[in-house]
């Protein structure tokens, strides 16, 4: 039964509804895509170094005109990593290269006074190369990323043998607006900026709608964590850099000053970069090596626990949810 035509009585005993919402990170903006302020963007290769996420700003209620997160319900012929790619891709207009489950949210209160909803938060990582790739289509249909064969397996994909339920298109505006995420649909020719879509600075975002500054805030205590111990941090870089460039990465991540010397210790200790036996060019001073990482980079250094910084640890003690049902926010 549809939410909008059942009773008070009937709409207690009707199931939530289920959605995605993806905190995307990336280095900077695409050079065409629309953002928020102006701070950041200028600058070449010694800019310093913030993250940044898009936004898409709500065309109905609750919260119309607010900014939320892209996101939308689900089809019945996705999964939910299929939903995450379709909406970042309609957001964004080019693929992630990197999605990861983040967490569930599902407070009684949180969708306002529509249906309950229950969204299940990815986080993605933009980087160099995924910015410079030609615009991907960008519509409100289902994609299934499983059958484009441009697009790098990610680590949560299912097995080939999966299937999905197929059944009915896109969602219609009743159900996205009962759901109350920012569905991503796209009413502006392919190729062409979103205008409801634009690009924030990660610490000068506006207020958020529902509560998705805490899945903000959720999303960045996971990458700081996962830089600390996980080297997530060069999938923001090309297939070579530097290790200068790497430290800066990871300061901007981390939110603090990471010690050259130490850093590069550390980075040359865990065993996960390999020296490509080239360096740098254009560069005013002594060129740099070139790194890349290795295929599968070790979680730890042999021997050695993973200690997180000062700053993952702060991040997590501020962001996760203390119980297992995350504040509600109406």
């Amino acid at each position: 039964m549809p939410y909008e035509n059942a009773s008070v009585s009937e709409r207690r005993t009707l199931p939530p509804a289920v959605a995605v919402s993806t905190v995307a990170f990336a280095l900077r903006p695409p050079e065409d895509a629309l953002i928020g302020d102006q701070q950041g963007r200028t600058g070449g290769a010694d800019a310093a170094i913030t993250l940044w996420l898009p936004l898409v700003r709500r065309t109905r209620a609750p919260f119309l005109g607010c900014w939320a997160l892209p996101g939308g319900p689900t089809q019945w012929d996705e999964t939910l990593s299929d939903t995450a790619l379709r909406t970042l891709r309609a957001a964004v207009l080019r693929d992630p290269g990197y999605l990861e489950q983040l967490y569930s949210f599902g407070g009684v209160e949180r969708s306002a006074e529509a249906q309950r909803l229950v969204t299940i938060a990815y986080w993605a990582l933009y980087g160099e190369r995924d910015l410079l790739a030609p615009t991907a289509p960008a519509s409100g249909e289902a994609v299934d990323p499983r059958r484009d064969p441009e697009r790098p397996r990610r680590w949560d994909d299912p097995d080939p043998g999966e299937t999905t339920s197929g059944a009915p298109g896109a969602a219609p505006e009743a159900e996205a607006g009962r759901t109350g995420e920012a569905r991503t649909d796209r009413r502006t020719p392919p190729g062409d900026p979103d205008p409801n879509v634009v690009w924030f600075s990660a610490d000068r975002l506006p207020e958020l709608a529902f509560d998705h500054a805490e899945i903000v805030a959720y999303a960045l205590a996971r990458l700081r964590s996962k830089t600390e111990y996980e080297a997530v941090a060069h999938r923001f870089l090309g297939p070579v850099f530097t290790l200068g460039r790497l430290r800066a990465v990871t300061e901007a991540v981390l939110g603090e000053t990471v010690d050259p010397a130490n850093f590069r210790r550390q980075a040359l200790a865990q065993g996960n970069l390999v020296d490509t036996g080239e360096v740098e060019t254009g560069a005013r001073h002594r060129p740099a090596r070139l790194y890349r990482f290795r295929d599968e980079p070790l979680t730890a250094p042999p021997g050695r626990p993973d200690q997180p910084t000062r700053a993952a640890a702060r991040s997590r003690e501020t962001a996760e949810p203390q119980d297992p049902t995350p504040r509600s926010t109406p």
